[in-house]
């Protein structure tokens, strides 16, 4: 079944842009993001699960633009602080920064030994179509919280996050580590295992 000609992300973030124009890159798909379509009002996310944020952005989008949006959710959940920052990540320390956000996350963790720092990445995408047809899927990613940042690459809370798998930090990652292993990744490739069976219904 032949794929979508134009696909929106529903962000404004050029990070987060980068990570799923890479992932889709094997596809002949032409991605836009928010950046493309200016007069879309700024969507508030005020829902309480990530399913619930992704959803209302996927639907504004497509409401406004009559195309196929991909819409995501994502957040840092961390044991010890009984799943905080969760839906909140972005705005953690207020206004998206993420300076604050990981300054208020090592705050939070203060005192606490790394070993018992054990935290999850989670997204959740929501691909919508105009005809209402709507595909959910998550991905995961666990590791566990540093005591101080390292590495310079990745955004939001990348260069506190331990990889088991390379023993580093994701911001220490290049971009094709961080896609094999990262949330968002595992939620992209549960996805595109869905995207033809999606796409064909309507």
């Amino acid at each position: 079944m032949t794929k979508p000609q134009t696909l929106i992300i529903a962000t404004n973030n050029a990070n987060k842009a980068r990570e799923f124009s890479a992932m889709l890159a094997p596809y002949d798909i032409t991605i836009k993001t928010l950046a493309d379509f200016p007069d879309i009002p700024e969507i508030k996310e005020n829902g309480i699960t990530f399913e619930e944020n992704a959803a209302k952005k996927a639907t504004v989008v497509v409401e406004a633009t009559g195309l196929p949006a991909i819409a995501d959710d994502s957040g840092l959940m961390v044991k010890a602080l009984h799943g905080d920052p969760g839906v909140f990540s972005a705005r953690y320390a207020g206004d998206h920064n993420d300076a604050a956000n990981n300054a208020k996350l090592l705050a939070n963790l203060g005192g606490i030994p790394e070993a018992e720092r054990t935290a999850t990445f989670h997204t959740t995408l929501v691909a919508l179509k105009p005809s209402g047809e709507k595909l959910v899927v998550n991905g995961e990613l666990v590791g566990r919280i540093l005591i101080a940042p390292r590495g310079d690459n990745g955004f939001g809370y990348d260069p506190l996050f331990w990889s088991t798998k390379f023993q580093k930090s994701l911001a220490e990652l290049t971009p094709a580590q961080k896609n094999q292993i990262s949330h968002r990744g595992a939620a992209l490739r549960q996805l595109m295992t869905k995207f033809d069976e999606w796409w064909a219904k309507a």
